[in-house]
C-alpha cells in the first residue's frame, strides 16, 4: 500500500477534526477553535485545543499534538494503516492499493519540494548580491520594506538561460523540468524558465514553497509569469498568501480577495494581512471553498476598470450554485484606474477599510450588473431583465437560498417598474344615485358585505384553508399574481376546484395588466369557477390582512401592508413543502447513520420549518392588530 503525501493531505482535509474528537470527548467552542479537558492527562481546567482550519489538536498542559490520523493512533490505539482505513471509509475515499511504482512516484514528488525550496533559497541569495541592486531599487520605489521583502521571500532570477540550472545541478535535469524550473522544448537543451525577473515564492496552506511568480524587471512581456502546473502546484486550487492570511483572518473575521500577489503584498505593507489572491485565473470553486472555510462572507476587491469588473462577475456567477444559508460573497469596487497599492498610499489603511465597508452583497452586485447591461425602455427589455435575474436565482442549488433570491429580485423589479398610483381625493360616503330613465343605481352584489353563512367558512374550515386564504387574497389584490407568477405555478392546490380557479386567475392576470378586483370578477363571471371565487371573496373572516374587506381611507392605508403580507405568505407556502421534503429525507438519513452531521442537518431543517410556521402565525396575528 502506497500513501502519497498528497493523498494523506486530502484525507486530512476531508475530516472535521472537532467532530472526530467530539465523539469521545466533550468539547466546547472557544471563538474559532474548540476546547476540552485533555484526554491524555488528568486536568480540571481545559487546556486541550482543536483547530479545524489547521487540522490539528494541541494540549498546552502535556504537549500532546497531532492531526486526525495521530488522534486515531494515540487515543484509539489503532495502527497507522488501520487509522487511515477507518478515516478513509468515513471520508468516502479509497485507500490506494499496493503499487511499487506509486511508491517511487511519491518519493519523487517529495523530492520536488527540495528542488523548489533550493530554487527559492538561491533566488533570495541573488537578490541580496550585487546583481540584485536594480531589483532592490525597484522594491524600494514600490514602498516594500526589507521586513516585508524577507517575510514574503522575494528573490531574483538573473537574466540567464542557465544560471539556475547550474546552481541546482545536484538535482537531475528531469526533476528540474518537472518542478517547472526549467523549460524543455523538443530536442533542445532545457533552459531556465525565469530570467530577469523579481521572484515571489508561492506557498501552500502549510507555508511550504510549491511554485513561483515572477515580475519582469524592465520592458518585456509577459509582465507576470507563474510556474506551470506541476505535481506540487495546481493554480486553480491554491490561493496566494493563504498561509499568512488564514491566521490573520481569525483576528479580523474577514478575508479580502484581490487580483494579484503584488496587491496582497502592498496591503501587507500597509498592515492589512488578511488578503489572498488567485494565481492568474478566475476564482475557482476550489478556491471559493478555501476562503469559505475561513469566513462565511469574504470580500472580493477587484479593480474598477472593465477587466476587474468582469473578473468580479465571473466570480459571482461561479459562486451562485455553491451558495448555502449564511455563506455568500461581498464586492468592494476600487475607483477606476486604481489598485490597492494606490489606495493605501493615498488614503492609508483606514481609507482602504472605508472602501471595504461599502462592499455590496452578492444579490446587489448581480442586480446592479443586469440593470446596467442595457436599455430598459420597452416591455421586451424589461422582460429580458427579469429573465436574466431569475436565471441567476435558478442557478442556486440550495432551495431556501434560491427562493429568497427570487423574492429579492421580484421585489426590486416591482420597485423599479412600479406605476404611479393615481392620487385619490378625500373619501366620499356612498349614496344611491339616480340613473337615466329614473332607475336608481344598486351596488354590485358581488361587493356586498358577506352573509353569516359565508363568514362561517373561516370557523368551520375548508379542505384547503391555506389555499382558500391565498385565492381570496389574490382576488382582492390581483396585482400580486404577476410578480409571484412563477411561485404560484409551483404551488400544488389539493382541491381541484380551487386549482381550476387559480389557474383561470393566472391566465387572466397574464393577459391583462392593471387588473383590480372588480375587473377580475367581471372576467370570471361567465366561468363556472365564478361562484367559488365569490364564496372565497366574501369569506373575509380568514385571519390574514389580505382577506379583510375594507373600504375608503382604511382600504388605502392597508393596501401596501396587505400586499406585502400576501407576497410573504406566497413565499412561505412555496418554501415550506420543499423544506419539509428535505427534512423528511434528512430524518431518514439520520436514522440510518446516527452521526452528528446528520443530526445537525436534521435540526437545522427542523428549525427552518418551525420558523416558517411562526411566520404564518405572525401573518395571521398581524391582521387583527
Amino acid at each position: 500500500m502506497t500513501l502519497t503525501p498528497q493523498w494523506l493531505d486530502e484525507l486530512r482535509s476531508r475530516v472535521t477534526l472537532s467532530t472526530l474528537i467530539g465523539r469521545t470527548v466533550k468539547i466546547t467552542r472557544a471563538g474559532r477553535e474548540y476546547k476540552a479537558c485533555c484526554p491524555f492527562h488528568n486536568e480540571k481546567t481545559p487546556s486541550f485545543t482543536i483547530n479545524d482550519e489547521k487540522g490539528f489538536y494541541h494540549c498546552f498542559g502535556c504537549s500532546a499534538h497531532g492531526d486526525a490520523i495521530r488522534w486515531m493512533t494515540d487515543q484509539r490505539g489503532l495502527s497507522f494503516i488501520d487509522a487511515v482505513k477507518e478515516l478513509a471509509a468515513e471520508a468516502g475515499m479509497e485507500v490506494p492499493a499496493a503499487d511499487p511504482r506509486a511508491a517511487k512516484k511519491a518519493e519523487e514528488q517529495a523530492s520536488l519540494r527540495d528542488v523548489v525550496q533550493g530554487a527559492a533559497d538561491w533566488f533570495t541569495q541573488q537578490l541580496g548580491s550585487s546583481n540584485g541592486a536594480p531589483a532592490r531599487d525597484y522594491l524600494a520605489k514600490r514602498g516594500i520594506s526589507d521586513a516585508t521583502r524577507a517575510a514574503f521571500g522575494f528573490g531574483l532570477a538573473p537574466d540567464s538561460r542557465s544560471a539556475l540550472k547550474e546552481a541546482l545541478k545536484k538535482f537531475p535535469t528531469a526533476m528540474l523540468v518537472e518542478s517547472g524550473m526549467l523549460i524543455a522544448v523538443d530536442e533542445k537543451e532545457p533552459y531556465d524558465r525565469f530570467r530577469g525577473r523579481l521572484m515571489i515564492p508561492i506557498r501552500d496552506a502549510r507555508g511550504r514553497v510549491i511554485a513561483f511568480g515572477g515580475r519582469i524587471l524592465g520592458d518585456g512581456e509577459p509582465k507576470y509569469l507563474n510556474s506551470p502546473d506541476t505535481p506540487l502546484f495546481d493554480k486553480g486550487r491554491v490561493l496566494y498568501n493563504l498561509d499568512k492570511a488564514s491566521p490573520a483572518s481569525r483576528q479580523t473575521n474577514r478575508i479580502i480577495v484581490v487580483e494579484g500577489y503584488m496587491d496582497v503584498i502592498a496591503l501587507a505593507e500597509a498592515g492589512i494581512a488578511d488578503a489572498v489572491a488567485p494565481l492568474g485565473t478566475a476564482l475557482t470553486e476550489a478556491q471559493l471553498g478555501l476562503i469559505w472555510r475561513m469566513v462565511p462572507v469574504p470580500i472580493l476587491c477587484f479593480d474598477g476598470d472593465a477587466a476587474g469588473q468582469k473578473a468580479a462577475m465571473r466570480a459571482a456567477l461561479r459562486a451562485l450554485p455553491l451558495l448555502r444559508p449564511g455563506f455568500s460573497l461581498a464586492f468592494a469596487t476600487l475607483p477606476a484606474g486604481q489598485d490597492p497599492d494606490d489606495i493605501v498610499r493615498a488614503r492609508g489603511a483606514d481609507g482602504f477599510a472605508a472602501i471595504l465597508g461599502d462592499a455590496q452583497p452578492l444579490v446587489e452586485r448581480l442586480w446592479a450588473h443586469e440593470v446596467a447591461a442595457g436599455s430598459l425602455a420597452t416591455p421586451e427589455e424589461r422582460a429580458a431583465l427579469k429573465m436574466r435575474l431569475l436565471a441567476h436565482a435558478d442557478a442556486i442549488e440550495d432551495a431556501d437560498v434560491r427562493h429568497h433570491y427570487r423574492e429579492a429580485f421580484r421585489a426590486k423589479i416591482d420597485s423599479l417598474f412600479a406605476r404611479q398610483r393615481p392620487e385619490r381625493g378625500p373619501p366620499v360616503p356612498w349614496a344611491p344615485q339616480p340613473q337615466r330613465g329614473g332607475r336608481r343605481y344598486a351596488p354590485d352584489p358581488r361587493l356586498q358585505p358577506p352573509a353569516d353563512e359565508t363568514r362561517a367558512l373561516s370557523r368551520t374550515g375548508i379542505a384547503t384553508p391555506y389555499a382558500a386564504a391565498l385565492i381570496g387574497g389574490l382576488l382582492r389584490y390581483p396585482e400580486a399574481m404577476r410578480r409571484n407568477e412563477e411561485a404560484l405555478f409551483r404551488l400544488a392546490i389539493p382541491d381541484s376546484g380551487d386549482a381550476e380557479l387559480l389557474g383561470a386567475m393566472l391566465d387572466i392576470a397574464n393577459a391583462q395588466e392593471g387588473l383590480d378586483c372588480e375587473g377580475l370578477l367581471a372576467i370570471l363571471e361567465p366561468m363556472k369557477v365564478y361562484n367559488r371565487a365569490m364564496t372565497l371573496l366574501r369569506a373575509d373572516g380568514m385571519h390574514f390582512s389580505f382577506n379583510r374587506r375594507l373600504e375608503g381611507e382604511e382600504a388605502d392605508a392597508a393596501h401596501e401592508t396587505a400586499l406585502r403580507d400576501l407576497d410573504e405568505y406566497i413565499g412561505v407556502l412555496v418554501t415550506q413543502p420543499e423544506i419539509r421534503e428535505r427534512l423528511a429525507q434528512a430524518t431518514a438519513d439520520f436514522q440510518r447513520t446516527m452521526d452528528d452531521e446528520g443530526l445537525a442537518r436534521q435540526q437545522k431543517l427542523r428549525a427552518m420549518d418551525e420558523e416558517l410556521t411562526r411566520r404564518l402565525a405572525a401573518l395571521s396575528d398581524s391582521s387583527s392588530q
